[in-house]
């Protein structure tokens, strides 16, 4: 048997399918169904983001389009049910078995829950709920926690790498603006180099797309089709030729010059990379690029991009853009800052996280470079040093119906010091007349203020939004970055 997500075989008999719904959650969320008060009918959940990560205190909401999708339509059918119950009866829980089979029955295996959140792109400081869910229907009150697993793991993660890769897009624009005198070309500045790095394909194109939102430097392929597949982008981000240690190696040290030559001839024209550390970095900047190519080098019809690769990155990126000055020239900007020759630039993408591009970019400043000099690649950085914690994402039940009224539910572990305090009753955002957004009570909220909207519903995506839009959304101050 094949598996429809990971298109894997299975290597032995009786295999159990990758993709049944019905195993996407926690364990012991299988034993919830008989825990909630006698008479519950609905229940009311939030998704919000509780903390800071260290100076990024504003979120970029993205990602749940992409879950979204895959709860569309026909999300279990009885040949999941069927599988689930033996193969969770051995791992010690009775499946809730009158619950799935009733919507299975009733709704053709859709699932009955309405879903509400901020528009795509959005940037909210943390502790404004992103998400509200409930159940449609009072006999599926417990879907609502079951879906928590997959809800909150679909948000988390694409919401952090894009408001990491914002916060590091915007550091850059502040000081191209500050050096330069234009942020013009920052949506090239952030390259992400984190395909190889990834803990799957998903969390490349996941994580991928959700660079995306600002950047169009990609080098992960899998987030260009989730761009497209998930949010309608024809072609969100671009690429060029580059080499690796391979090619630069593959005919020794000795041949290290030679391989430099090929490549500037296999490619006469555009933006292309090479890596220069194979060997001896400052050999290849000074004699190579900086004297037996440089000529070749001024004579194409585009930019080398020289990619040093190893040591401390504060220190080496300023040093091999001064000695590329010497050797190209270099030109002084209105702002007084000194700007390379405009057929050389430089790429870092060793050591490179969301505090060392600022280490470095900081220490060009003040050897009077200016970063327009730099583009980074990030990986690991980008797309997999992150997790749950870095916002404290939580989904949490904060309302129930039972008995004919609404209840606030909350906790308050007095041992968290205040830091787990759960919101109380149905959770809502709203705009502020500033323009930002704050946390309210639904109920406090004006009629069509809610910043919470319907997205989903018993199955159906209501809302699907454009991969420009949420761009747009994201960088209003960047003209034309969103198209």
């Amino acid at each position: 048997m094949k598996d429809q997500v990971t298109g894997a075989a299975a290597l032995f008999e009786n295999p159990v399918a990758f993709d049944n719904l019905i195993f996407d959650t926690d364990s012991y969320k299988l034993s919830h169904f008989s825990q909630y008060p006698e008479g519950t009918e609905y229940v009311s959940s939030y998704v919000e983001p509780r903390r800071a990560w260290g100076e990024i205190d504003q979120v970029l909401f993205f990602g749940l389009q992409i879950e979204l999708a895959k709860l569309a339509g026909q999300a279990v059918t009885q040949a999941m049910l069927d599988e689930a119950v033996p193969f969770l009866k051995a791992h010690g829980f009775d499946l809730f078995i009158e619950g799935w089979q009733y919507i299975i029955d009733r709704y053709d295996g859709r699932l009955p829950v309405l879903i509400e959140a901020l528009p795509e792109g959005t940037l909210a400081p943390v502790s404004v709920p992103q998400l509200r869910i409930e159940n449609t229907d009072p006999n599926c009150y417990w879907l609502v926690s079951y879906l928590e697993t997959r809800l909150l793991r679909a948000i988390w993660y694409g919401a952090t790498v894009a408001s990491m890769s914002h916060y590091v897009v915007g550091r850059i624009r502040e000081r191209l603006i500050l050096t330069d005198g234009t942020d013009a070309g920052a949506e090239f500045k952030l390259h992400d180099f984190g395909a190889r790095g990834a803990s799957s394909n998903d969390t490349a194109g996941i994580g991928g797309a959700a660079h995306l939102i600002n950047s169009m430097g990609t080098d992960t392929i899998a987030g260009l089709v989730y761009a497209r597949n998930f949010y309608g982008a024809d072609m969100a981000g671009f690429s060029i030729p580059a080499s690796e240690h391979s090619t630069m190696t593959a005919a020794g040290e000795a041949g290290e010059l030679n391989q430099m030559r090929r490549f500037l001839a296999a490619n006469p024209a555009g933006i292309i990379a090479c890596v220069s550390d194979s060997y001896d970095l400052m050999r290849a900047v000074k004699d190579y690029w900086g004297d037996a190519l440089r000529d070749d080098v001024l004579a194409r019809d585009g930019v080398l991009v020289v990619r040093p690769d190893s040591g401390d990155p504060i220190e080496i990126v300023p040093d091999v853009i001064e000695a590329l000055m010497a050797k190209f020239g270099y030109h002084t900007t209105d702002q007084g800052f000194r700007l390379l020759n405009d057929k050389v630039r430089v790429i870092q993408g060793d050591g490179v996280d969301k505090d060392s591009i600022v280490a470095i970019m900081d220490a060009m400043m003040a050897r009077g470079q200016a970063i327009g000099n730099i583009a980074f690649g990030m990986g690991g950085g980008l797309l997999q040093k992150v997790n749950r914690d870095c916002f404290g994402y939580a989904m949490k039940a904060s309302a129930i119906f039972y008995d004919g009224a609404w209840r606030d539910v909350f906790k308050d572990p007095k041992t968290a010091g205040g830091a787990k305090t759960s919101k109380k009753g149905k959770q809502g955002a709203m705009r502020t007349d500033s323009g930002g957004f704050v946390a309210r009570p639904a109920a406090n909220i004006p009629l069509g203020a809610d910043a919470l909207q319907p997205v989903f519903r018993d199955g159906v995506v209501l809302k699907p939004q454009r991969f420009a839009e949420i761009r747009a959304r994201a960088w209003p101050d960047a003209p034309g970055f969103g198209a």
